[in-house]
């Protein structure tokens, strides 16, 4: 299949054991991107992934962030889903006391209660600091200003996220997409939204390329549709069992410049 244009995954995909682009890597992208597009997806926040796109020299294509529910172009919004202030409400509700940390994040905003373990990780993670407020002033805010989360995190012990996610599993099942990315995480989106929406809706308003000459790479259960869609779906080798399976193709780990090495051996 040809390689018009490229979507990559980035934590456990792009990024090295630090946590960041490698020289390879930066090399490799910067080599082709003149002529093929490479596009950052990730279920991150905006400014959590600009950075990249500066460091890989790419900040003129777009954006697809929180899986696919905000895609920028230009910096400016083309398509948004978000999560209800309502639910939010009921999770924060069922949260009474506290168990588990919630972060609250709509476009570049993430919101969180307070800056506890959880958030602390998270912020050194992405290098983007939170603001501190309370989920109850955040969504009567949204309420007024018709908005919601792009993204709610919930992380915690093992066993309240467990707790947790069954709750929004038997509630909200049918409008939550809830993803387990580890056991002490739990990644909520609106069930409308994938990685794979998002790559069909740039591919058809802003790209004009067929999905059969895209080429994306991954690593985790939310990459599985993309990678399965795509000419040429590219799982690491660290990737999950699951996404391996579908994959056209396995290359080198995220930490070993799986990504580079892809690129290096196979666009010229």
């Amino acid at each position: 299949m040809p390689h018009r244009i490229i979507f990559s995954d980035i934590d456990g995909t792009l990024l090295n054991s630090d946590r960041e682009l490698s020289e390879h890597t930066i090399a490799e992208i910067k080599r082709i991107k003149d002529t093929i597009p490479v596009v950052l997806i990730s279920s991150r926040m905006p400014s959590a992934m600009t950075h990249l796109q500066e460091e890989l020299n790419i900040k003129d294509q777009p954006l697809i962030c929180y899986n696919g529910g905000l895609i920028l172009v230009n910096e400016k919004t083309v398509h948004s889903t978000f999560i209800s202030p309502d639910i939010t409400e009921v999770l924060c509700e069922f949260n009474a006391n506290q168990n588990f940390h919630i972060s609250l994040y709509h476009n570049d905003d993430w919101f969180v209660p307070e800056m506890d373990f959880w958030a602390n990780r998270e912020a050194t993670n992405t290098k983007v600091q939170p603001v501190v407020r309370s989920s109850n002033e955040v969504l009567q805010e949204w309420k007024i200003n018709k908005k919601g989360a792009h993204k709610i995190m919930c992380m915690g012990e093992e066993n309240y996220i467990s707790e947790a996610y069954s709750f929004l599993e038997n509630n909200f099942g049918d409008t939550l997409h809830l993803y387990r990315s580890k056991p002490t995480y739990i990644e909520i989106a609106h069930k409308n939204i994938s990685k794979l929406t998002a790559i069909d809706f740039l591919l058809n308003t802003h790209f004009n390329i067929p999905i059969s000459d895209a080429v994306a790479f991954g690593d985790n259960y939310n990459d599985i549709a993309m990678l399965k869609a795509v000419g040429t779906g590219v799982a690491v080798a660290n990737a999950k069992p699951e996404a391996k399976e579908i994959a056209d193709v396995i290359t080198l780990a995220g930490k070993e410049n799986g990504v580079a090495t892809y690129i290096q051996k196979n666009i010229i």
